[in-house]
């Protein structure tokens, strides 16, 4: 039984880079595809205030591998913990601290959603919402594929200022605040969506033909980003997670209810990334819904895993020695 490690948010940063966790997502998406891994739905609870509590997971039987994380989501923040478990024998191979590598998870799954569904000559891009995760989906597109301009949208003008020069500074692209959501939009090719919207702001009409639309911020029932008629012109839908599309997103609920010839329309990513897929010629549009996945999370965690362990990087855990519980005073 090997040494369990205890890896670091700047362990996690000095280990792996954006473009790197796309490749590793993809490596996990195969495995899916494969029938190596598969998930555990994510399960939530609320509290006061919209602080919610999360917790995800994934079997990787191939890679030996099984694992979860969890988080509460609250007013003062987050702190994510990834537990990786070995199958076998179900010691624990490692403990991460999971904030830098979720959000490479987030924008990571966006990058390679939008590597498979986008046009390949997309170069603008209009991000919506300009929270801590706007920074990484920028970056993460950016990877995929080679953006001339990215507009920046949110309600709050000095919010969208100045995530577009974080951009600028950053990635090197030329970025513009908008001050509305239409001429954000204007001759966009790719569009992410990362709000915390509780009323769908994104209308069926509001996009030019051609585009591809990453949503990642509804990811519970009391949230909606987009217009579930948008789905109607969709060309090709896609989802990291299907299952939890089908249990938490109200955009698509909305959208389909209990027509299951509706949902056979919504494809894994994993699919697509299987089949090499690329974007029909004809699309009108393309829609990529992003919820988080224990499979996402493994992915990256496995390969820091293994990457923390050739490079000898790592706090040893403590060694556990079972005990019997004391049964009486």
């Amino acid at each position: 039984m090997s040494e369990g490690l205890w890896i670091s948010e700047a362990e996690v940063v000095s280990l792996m880079a954006l473009p790197q966790a796309i490749d590793a997502l993809r490596d996990g998406l195969r495995e899916e595809a494969a029938g190596g891994a598969s998930n555990m739905v994510k399960t939530h609870a609320s509290w006061a205030n919209g602080s919610t509590l999360h917790a995800i997971g994934a079997v990787f039987d191939g890679w030996g591998t099984v694992g979860t994380k969890t988080w509460a989501h609250t007013a003062g923040g987050a702190m994510p913990l990834l537990i990786l478990i070995d199958s076998e024998n179900g010691s624990v191979q490692a403990i991460i601290e999971a904030f830098a590598l979720g959000q490479m998870r987030t924008g990571g799954i966006s990058g390679l959603g939008t590597d498979v569904m986008a046009r390949p000559d997309a170069s603008r891009m209009t991000m919506i919402g300009t929270g801590k995760q706007s920074i990484t989906q920028v970056a993460a597109v950016a990877a995929v594929r080679p953006l001339t301009r990215v507009t920046v949208w949110s309600p709050t003008a000095v919010n969208r200022e100045a995530l577009a020069e974080k951009i600028e500074a950053k990635l090197g692209v030329e970025a513009i605040a908008t001050q509305t959501l239409d001429e954000a939009l204007d001759s966009a090719d790719i569009v992410t969506l990362a709000t915390r919207a509780r009323s769908p702001f994104l209308s069926a009409d509001s996009l030019p033909r051609g585009v591809h639309v990453n949503a990642v911020g509804a990811i519970t029932p009391e949230r909606a980003e987009f217009d579930p008629a948008l789905i109607a012109r969709a060309s090709v839908i896609a989802a990291d997670s299907v299952p939890q599309v089908r249990k938490l997103s109200r955009e698509f609920v909305d959208a389909f209810g209990e027509d299951e010839a509706r949902w056979q329309r919504l494809r894994p990513l994993s699919t697509l990334v299987a089949e090499n897929a690329v974007r029909p010629a004809d699309a009108d549009l393309t829609l990529f819904k992003a919820m988080g996945m224990g499979i996402s999370d493994l992915s990256l965690g496995i390969a820091l895993f293994k990457a923390a362990r050739e490079a000898g990087i790592g706090r040893p855990l403590p060694t556990i020695t079972r005990q019997a519980p004391r049964l009486t005073l």
